[in-house]
């Protein structure tokens, strides 16, 4: 009763011209965690301006969509191209906003020159070692006290917390990681430095990083926090799981991050099922495809509860979750667009293809009025 006379209160406050309740996700959790978006080049270079314009009056914290990825920032041996990433930085610096550098060390979106010698064979270990070490020391080094934290190693397990079979643990082992923080760490003593996976809710993934991140600190590495990828389904992952997780490394004394948020209303599709037989292949596109005239409203709906359950969760564990950010802007500019499946229309953010919030936008801000 006394939450429900509170709340009355405000409302009378509010209509009465007095402080007015937040109408954005930055403001509405200041006192909370970061809000942060993932940026493309369009947003980045100022050419989407209405997005641009979203970005600033939404978040207050801000990273590269690819921008950082080793095959876009050195694409060759002897090559940087920082013009992207410096962009991003000075966005930042001149709207005020915590920059996060994404990522340093990860399998993926890495040039192949990387891995290989003039032959096309794998480089020996020592080899590697050193273009890692000359990769992270010329990123970290140019950023130094413009960057807030650093997202170091990027997807290094499997679901089952077995380590990924990546060229940089076939060729390294396992102490790519400890190397990978070592060199980040020598670059620039003062930034913040994560790891970033996905599906950590998953018990042995889970395990697997905390047995890593308490290997690191016997080592005397740093780290200061993980970053949970959180590409929601509408069935997946269960919520408890996210929680044990999300308690599970703030007890190791670690900030814990919610990265590259989002939520496709797409069911996912089934591996090897698209055949040779074009009117099947038709049909399933159309079924893996269903809303590509609009959003039903049933749906939006329960999207919408789903949002604000894990948001719920999320300010339960305020003073642990250092940050949550979106991955993209708006759903016209979602990954989710085209992954697994090229081409289909999802509704993973809070800004719809307008680049206007959708009523969850407000229904999670009330969980802040409310808290």
């Amino acid at each position: 009763m006394k939450k429900i006379a509170y709340l009355c209160l405000l409302a009378l406050l509010y209509a009465c011209g007095q402080t007015p309740p937040p109408s954005t996700l930055k403001d509405a959790f200041k006192e909370k965690f970061l809000i942060g978006a993932a940026l493309n080049l369009d947003h980045i270079w100022e050419r989407d301006t209405v997005g641009v314009q979203l970005v600033k009056t939404q978040f207050n914290s801000i990273v590269g969509e690819n921008c950082m990825k080793s095959m876009f920032i050195h694409p060759e041996e002897n090559l940087f191209f920082f013009d992207d990433a410096d962009k991003l930085v000075k966005f930042g610096e001149e709207n005020g906003m915590a920059v996060i550098g994404h990522t340093l060390v990860w399998h993926n979106q890495s040039p192949a020159w990387f891995f290989t010698d003039k032959k096309g064979n794998n480089v020996s270990r020592e080899v590697l070692l050193e273009r890692m070490k000359n990769h992270i020391t010329t990123i970290v080094s140019r950023y130094k006290g413009k960057i807030k934290g650093w997202d170091v190693v990027n997807e290094a397990f499997d679901d089952d917390g077995s380590f990924r079979q990546t060229k940089y643990y076939q060729i390294i082992g396992e102490d790519y990681i400890k190397y990978a923080f070592q060199f980040a760490q020598e670059a620039d003593p003062d930034v913040e430095l994560y790891y970033n996976d996905f599906s950590l809710c998953m018990e042995g993934k889970r395990n697997a990083v905390i047995a890593m991140v308490q290997k690191l600190k016997e080592e005397g590495l740093k780290i200061n926090g993980i970053g949970m990828q959180e590409h929601l389904l509408m069935n997946w992952p269960d919520i408890n799981d996210v929680e044990k997780s999300i308690k599970a490394f703030s007890d190791l004394g670690l900030k814990v991050m919610i990265t590259e948020l989002d939520l496709s209303v797409l069911k996912m599709p089934e591996k090897f099922k698209v055949g040779a037989d074009a009117a099947l292949n038709y049909d399933y596109m159309n079924e893996m495809n269903p809303y590509a005239e609009g959003l039903p409203e049933e749906v939006a709906q329960a999207q919408q509860q789903r949002y604000v359950d894990f948001f719920r969760l999320y300010l339960k564990y305020a003073g642990k979750i250092d940050r949550v950010t979106f991955w993209g802007v708006d759903d016209s500019v979602s990954w989710r667009n085209d992954w697994p499946m090229r081409g289909r229309t999802d509704y993973a953010l809070l800004f719809d293809r307008n680049h206007q919030p959708k009523p969850a936008l407000q229904e999670i801000i009330k969980l802040v009025i409310s808290d």
